[in-house]
């Protein structure tokens, strides 16, 4: 089973080959999303990286959370499951 990572704290320049590159120094990375606001399409900061192997992923948490990368300090954890949301009403 795969574990997927927050990452938090991400510069907003920054993209998805340069966190799967950072994550691959600790094992094979199965997916990177970063996250982009959905009106403006702008970068928010944050994404998720899932990995295939536990002890890999939890090394990288370890190893990458408070890390510099890009001059950010990185907020790196666990992802928790998204929480359950009402339907969206339309804007009528």
């Amino acid at each position: 089973m795969s574990k997927n990572i927050y990452v938090g704290n991400l510069p907003f320049r920054t993209t998805e080959e340069n966190v799967r590159d950072l994550f691959a120094g600790y094992g094979a990375v199965q997916s990177v999303k970063l996250i982009s606001d959905r009106e403006t399409g702008k970068p928010r900061g944050f994404g998720f990286v899932e990995m295939d192997d536990d002890a890999a992923a939890d090394e990288a948490i370890r190893a990458l959370d408070g890390a510099e990368f890009e001059g950010r300090s990185l907020k790196v954890n666990e992802a928790k499951p998204r929480a359950p949301r009402p339907p969206r009403r339309p804007a009528w």
